[in-house]
């Protein structure tokens, strides 16, 4: 998913994109959700979170 998305995700969360970078966004988005906030922390074969629509482009 390309910055722009995520940036328009974020801001339907309440969430102000700033300069942040997109993982650290993605990991608020998560976090307003209700979800841990684990994009690219290199969990994710323990996450457990198979539908997740930030998983594809996870490490």
């Amino acid at each position: 998913m390309k910055l722009d998305e995520v940036k328009k995700i974020a801001e339907q969360h309440g969430i102000k994109p700033g300069k942040q970078r997109k993982a650290d966004l993605i990991r608020a988005i998560q976090q307003a959700e209700g979800n841990p906030a684990c994009y690219d922390t290199g969990q994710m074969e323990q996450c457990g979170q198979y539908s997740c629509c930030w998983r594809d482009d996870c490490e």
